[in-house]
């Protein structure tokens, strides 16, 4: 079967490579334009680019999706389906319409909960046990699309969004050509996602990742670590934003941002029980564990962190 796969990130290699390691023919790649990075912004090509390109497979980077230009070199390709990974771009139907089998999609979440651009982040932050990934057909309604096939993976108790989102990124490629084997075979039957348990995981930013201290331990706890990496937990000390990395539960009670300072240790009082700061990032400085961080500060008893 030829594919066009369709992805921009580093999160879409792993399926990128089990596409071409495949028994399909893999004709053609699309991904976003370069884009400025590094301290001299110059343009640099996405993760998928880079590795299409070693692989000798043909790169379309267009502004958009809808580009007349753009969906006639999709439609010269002739791709019977398109494999889409974090593409990070909306599809308009005429460029659904173009393989005969549709842009069958890998999302990281076991729809329809979790719909939207930060799956794997709401999910650690909700608290949910269990997550997965799905694999379905696009349409025009966000994430709704018939599915095809799913994945479950547990979430541990220190997994950060990064974590989780790795192993996900491994499976999911495997459930990724596994569906483009059923398609092929006409062995795999599309079906329609239930309308209960529908869920929103929209882009979480940098002034959603503030932590409030007020919160239980356990909130902080995995809000932390939903934000990481990306945007990354903070807070503020002397009014200069101090990035988090994930904490740990302890039995201690402080007031909610009031820090304790040990020779060891740095805890932070919340709305239940204290947490153990484990590394963090002040403004300008090198990551680095929470002590070595408060040695070099010189904190004073008594500090809060947070407004």
């Amino acid at each position: 079967m030829r594919v066009v796969f369709a992805g921009t990130p580093e999160v879409a290699l792993p399926a990128l490579e089990a596409v071409a390691a495949s028994a399909h023919d893999l004709v053609g790649v699309v991904t976003r334009p370069d884009a400025p990075a590094g301290r001299g912004r110059k343009l640099v090509a996405s993760p998928v680019a880079q590795r299409a390109e070693e692989l000798g497979v043909p790169v379309l980077k267009p502004e958009h999706p809808r580009d007349p230009e753009f969906q006639a070199q999709l439609a010269a390709l002739e791709p019977d389906a398109c494999p889409v990974v974090a593409y990070g771009a909306l599809l308009p139907q005429s460029a659904l319409d173009v393989p005969r089998l549709g842009w069958i999609n890998l999302h990281f979440s076991c729809l329809p909960a979790w719909r939207g651009a930060a799956p794997v982040q709401h999910a650690i932050w909700a608290g949910d046990e269990v997550t997965g990934a799905t694999t379905f057909r696009i349409v025009k309604a966000l994430d709704a699309g018939p599915t095809f096939g799913v994945m479950t993976e547990r979430v541990r108790p220190e997994d950060t969004a990064g974590d989780l989102l790795g192993r996900l990124a491994e499976g999911g490629a495997h459930l990724l050509v596994r569906t483009l084997d059923g398609l092929e075979s006409g062995e795999l039957e599309a079906r329609e996602q239930p309308e209960d348990g529908v869920s929103l995981a929209p882009k979480i930013l940098v002034e959603h990742a503030e932590v409030d201290w007020t919160q239980p331990a356990v909130a902080i706890d995995r809000q932390v670590r939903a934000c990481t990496p990306f945007p990354g937990a903070w807070s503020t000390h002397e009014g200069e934003r101090l990035k988090l990395f994930p904490v740990q539960h302890t039995d201690q009670v402080l007031e909610p941002g009031v820090l304790e300072v040990g020779k060891n240790h740095v805890l932070v009082g919340t709305g239940t029980t204290a947490v153990r700061l484990g590394e963090v990032k002040a403004f300008g400085k090198k990551q680095m564990d929470a002590a070595a961080w408060a040695r070099g500060a010189r904190l004073e008893a008594g500090v809060r962190l947070g407004g």
